[in-house]
């Protein structure tokens, strides 16, 4: 027990923990008993409704890089970041209508499987081994460690490994009873999450107004933050003149403007709701119809997130610039944590059910993919090809424990730095050197038939190669005078490229070279997938939801421009 968290805010934790637990074994004992295939442990093919996919999207998806990392930029940049969520949800209406299709006639079910079916075995083999390591070392690492992180400021600041641990643990009771498991007890994440965020945004809007003297009223208190942060309430960030302060420069690098829509943000979305195994594969087992609802009801809960990982961080800002909030520790990503200070006893302990929630979820939705990508593309293809259904679930369940150990010991003393540069950063800077060479040889791979494995495997090393060279040394190839100067809390800083613009840049060039060499190649692939006009006919209700989410996108930036 200590200052921060009193006895009702861990009974709610303690329920919070047994609910899902029980949940998770009961699934898990009935699907033991049904199923013994291992298709059905690690894709639970033809079981998952579409309101399980797509709330175990969600889940998988929020965590705790969302909740600390996004809501630290919205108190740095304010509602622009709400585009990653926001363009997410056409993104998920993308591949719900144009990508699942393909996959799911020729029978995908996992990446690998893809590039072998489409390209050759080498193309596969080589992005198994990378997928498994960006899964391993940069994914699993991020999370634990900033879950761990967060929770530990609230608890006191002394339990930083015994939480990383119980965190590693709870999620690996999950994920041991394969994708089914995984997916129904994020039924119940997802339902906390959005609760517990919804409740912390509720009391953050309280607060301002209660400081301000509207009252605890939560309408009048975001009317608050727009009075008192306008500029936190644009969604285009201008671009830096002449006159620009340092902080301006630093904004417009880190979401520049009108250009992230032209480049980085559609490949870092598409990307990732596209063509990732840790995503796709909640869809892969099932019908079209089915797996399509599940993704577009998925969408429809990505344009609530912003109001659950963004708006407390708007929040904070406000009251942080008005003094009162004393003191914000560990710079804009503490910024979550110091709402979370506001809450009542019991409601603080949702929230952080919430947090754990959304970390547990991430957890166990990242190892079941690893599990399944060695499992079945590595593992019964070069190693043990003998291997039978109950040998595949044994191995799969022996590559999660390897997969969670491995990131308990890289995140134990933060092996990797991922405190120096923040986890939302780590991620999006280490898988954005790939996203664009790994996105353009899946969508010309899936939509134009003369591209070859040649052209696949030379793309995606010159997409990383072209990152890393706009990325890192921009300032040899363009010179200072045409870059941004951007300054660094440490006091360093550097000459740089938005990130989102280096993304554009490497897919715009990857993908001229892989269509030259494809043009260079044979005219008529027979790896090429067969793809008709049939595939991608939609449902009235279907046409439904995509009309009324992109309505609602339409007038959120309608509003907010």
């Amino acid at each position: 027990m200590n200052q921060n968290l009193a006895f009702a805010d861990y009974a709610v934790f303690i329920i919070y923990f047994i609910v899902v637990s029980t949940y998770g074994y009961t699934v898990y004992r009935k699907r033991k008993h049904d199923e013994q295939d291992a298709k059905a442990y690690f894709l639970a093919e033809g079981n998952l409704t579409w309101w399980a996919i797509g709330a175990s999207l969600i889940a998988s998806n929020i965590s705790a890089e969302q909740f600390i990392g996004m809501s630290g930029e919205g108190f740095f940049l304010g509602i622009a970041v709400a585009a990653y969520e926001w363009i997410a949800a056409i993104a998920l209406i993308i591949v719900a209508v144009w990508f699942i299709p393909v996959y799911l006639k020729n029978k995908i079910y996992t990446m690998p499987q893809f590039l072998k079916t489409r390209y050759n075995e080498s193309t596969a083999l080589i992005m198994a081994v990378f997928w498994l390591f960006l899964y391993v070392f940069v994914n699993l690492t991020s999370i634990l460690y900033l879950g761990a992180v967060a929770i530990n400021g609230l608890a006191g600041g002394e339990y930083l490994h015994v939480i990383m641990i119980g965190l590693a643990v709870f999620a690996l009771f999950i994920s041991l009873g394969g994708m089914k498991v995984v997916a129904y007890t994020d039924v119940i994440q997802v339902a906390v999450l959005i609760i517990g965020g919804l409740v912390t945004s509720y009391i953050a809007l309280t607060t301002v107004g209660q400081y301000f003297g509207v009252g605890e009223n939560a309408i009048a208190g975001f009317k608050v933050l727009m009075r008192e942060a306008p500029e936190h309430f644009k969604m285009i960030i201008p671009k830096p003149t002449a006159t620009s302060s340092q902080l301006d420069i630093n904004k417009y690098l880190t979401f520049p403007g009108l250009m992230s829509y032209l480049a980085g943000i559609w490949i870092i979305n598409l990307n990732y709701w596209g063509c990732n195994q840790y995503i796709t594969q909640r869809a892969l087992g099932a019908d079209l119809q089915t797996a399509r609802t599940g993704i577009l009801f998925a969408g429809i809960l990505k344009l609530l997130m912003p109001v659950i990982v963004m708006l407390p961080g708007i929040a904070a800002y406000v009251l942080y610039e008005n003094g009162h909030l004393p003191q914000l520790v560990g710079g804009k990503d503490g910024a979550y944590s110091a709402v979370l200070t506001f809450l009542p006893t019991g409601l603080k302990g949702l929230s952080v059910a919430a947090l754990t929630a959304a970390i547990v979820a991430s957890l166990a939705g990242k190892v079941n993919s690893i599990s399944t990508i060695y499992t079945l593309d590595i593992h019964k293809k070069y190693i043990q090809k003998e291997a039978g259904e109950k040998q595949q679930v044994n191995i799969g369940r022996i590559a999660v424990f390897a997969a969670m150990l491995l990131a308990v010991l890289f995140t134990w003393n933060d092996i990797l730095g991922i405190g120096g540069v923040g986890g939302f950063t780590y991620i999006q800077k280490y898988t954005g050197f790939i996203s664009p060479g790994v996105f353009a040889m899946f969508v010309l791979g899936m939509f134009w038939k003369r591209t070859t494995g040649a052209a696949a495997i030379v793309g995606v090393i010159l997409g990383f190669v072209l990152s890393v060279l706009f990325n890192e040394y921009a300032p040899m190839l363009f010179g200072n005078e045409t870059l941004l100067y951007t300054a660094y809390p440490n006091g360093k800083g550097a000459y740089e490229i938005p990130f989102h613009i280096c993304m554009g840049l490497s897919f715009l060039f990857t993908s001229l070279v892989m269509v030259a060499m494809s043009f260079a190649g044979p005219k008529i692939n027979p790896k090429a997938f067969d793809i008709d006009s049939e595939m991608f006919k939609l449902k009235p209700q279907t046409t439904v939801l995509i009309v009324i989410t992109l309505l609602i996108i339409v007038a959120l930036y309608v509003k907010f421009w």
